[in-house]
């Protein structure tokens, strides 16, 4: 056997042995982000392996509204909203239900199953979540949509309020490893955000929570946010690549090259088979060309703008979709 070969049969051997149950172990993990570029399409068909055994061709859309937008007391260094930013973004309270409705009615319209609503701030007021929980089930009700919210830190007296309004599931992200954590982010605790996933485990919802890569943390702490995310088996793993908005902590902050994204996703997908995993904010930036690449390990996107920066046109999303052979999700199923 060649030595291109070896290498070509490694991932599918790995692959081989996830969808035999295998977990990926952080020697692994590391080998896969660490691979040679000249890899890449081997590892991508063996994570292709993966995903099609659990999520078939399928692709998940979802469409985000940022509800509430800046003001925020966080400390966070890649965020345009925190108070240490100086970005030049909106700032305004989270919108009124009017809003909140014309929003669910154009994800409905972009073909998204699943309406992420955003907010910022270190954890929900009582205004807020009293008209989160008002307009929920107005949106269920008239757009059968899927509803995410992104409430910053909650109790789990808030996450099971949540659930009984009919909120699906909880956005609330891990960003990067626990060790990294107080390089980015000093106002809370990496433990704050484990409490909050608990609490939302426990009301019973579904869990959304991924990471940021690019921060400058080292390829251990990707592939330690990664496994983490299997151990507390999260529903959906949101990868997002660094944007480095103007007027934040990071804003020279050296962009991952996309071959190296694409092995975060790959590796992402052998560490967590089963769940929706999501290219998030920063794939057009970073990923550039090589976007129909990332659907064989992932198989969900945004369609249309993130928080404070824009996405790429819905149409192309769909060229995309089409091109690639596969089909977005049509029914309302996770």
């Amino acid at each position: 056997m060649s030595n291109v070969d070896s290498l070509s049969s490694r991932w599918h051997e790995l692959a081989a042995r996830v969808l035999d149950g295998h977990k990926l172990t952080a020697e692994e993990g590391l080998a896969i982000l660490s691979s040679e570029d000249h890899e890449l399409l081997d590892l991508l068909a063996a994570a292709y392996r993966v995903r099609r055994r659990w999520c078939g061709d399928q692709v998940h859309l979802n469409f985000l509204i940022n509800a509430k937008s800046g003001m925020c007391s966080e400390d966070c260094g890649y965020c345009s909203q925190s108070k240490i930013s100086r970005a030049d973004i909106p700032q305004y309270n989270l919108l009124q239900a009017e809003q909140l409705l014309d929003g669910a009615r154009l994800a409905r319209e972009r073909k998204a199953r699943t309406y992420c609503i955003v907010t910022s701030g270190r954890q929900p007021s009582e205004r807020d979540l009293e008209i989160i929980t008002q307009v929920v089930p107005q949106i269920k009700s008239a757009y059968k949509l899927n509803v995410c919210v992104s409430p910053g830190l909650i109790t789990a007296e808030q996450a099971l309020r949540l659930k009984q309004c009919g909120v699906d599931r909880v956005n609330h992200n891990l960003n990067t490893s626990q060790s990294f954590y107080p390089r980015i982010c000093t106002t809370h605790a990496y433990q704050d955000r484990l409490d909050t996933l608990r609490a939302v485990r426990q009301a019973g919802l579904e869990i959304c929570s991924g990471g940021i890569v690019g921060l400058g943390e080292e390829k251990e702490d990707v592939v330690e946010l990664a496994l983490r995310l299997s151990e507390l088996a999260v529903d959906v793993i949101p990868i997002n690549f660094l944007i480095p908005i103007k007027g934040t902590s990071l804003e020279d902050a050296d962009r991952p090259d996309p071959r190296y994204c694409l092995k975060v996703l790959a590796m992402a997908r052998m560490a967590n088979p089963k769940c929706e995993l999501r290219i998030a904010g920063g794939r057009e930036l970073n990923l550039g060309s090589l976007q129909p690449l990332g659907l064989y390990p992932a198989n969900g996107i945004f369609v249309g703008d993130y928080l404070t920066t824009e996405g790429q046109p819905a149409n192309e999303d769909y060229r995309m979709i089409e091109d690639l052979g596969f089909e977005v999700v049509v029914d309302g199923t996770h």
